[in-house]
């Protein structure tokens, strides 16, 4: 994927990666709660990879891990 943001992506799949795992969950897992498979969860999360999401796919997975969808986003 071309972006001229490719740091946003990496930081955005990092929050993903951490806030599922203070919750407790698996790759596995967590891809099966939001209907998609572990590998596009992998390259989402992957800090080689620039994977985005539909804002449909990150209000799934902030509800899931019960965050605001913001807190993907922030680039702190």
């Amino acid at each position: 994927m071309r972006t001229e943001y490719p740091e946003r992506y990496k930081i955005m799949g990092l929050k993903i990666a951490y806030f599922r795992k203070k919750a407790g969950y698996t790759q596995e897992v967590f891809a099966e709660k939001i209907g998609k498979s572990v590998n596009f969860l992998a390259q989402v999360e992957g800090t080689g990879t620039t994977r985005g999401v539909s804002l449909e796919t990150l209000f799934k997975m902030a509800e899931i891990l019960e965050v605001p969808p913001s807190k993907l986003l922030e680039d702190d």
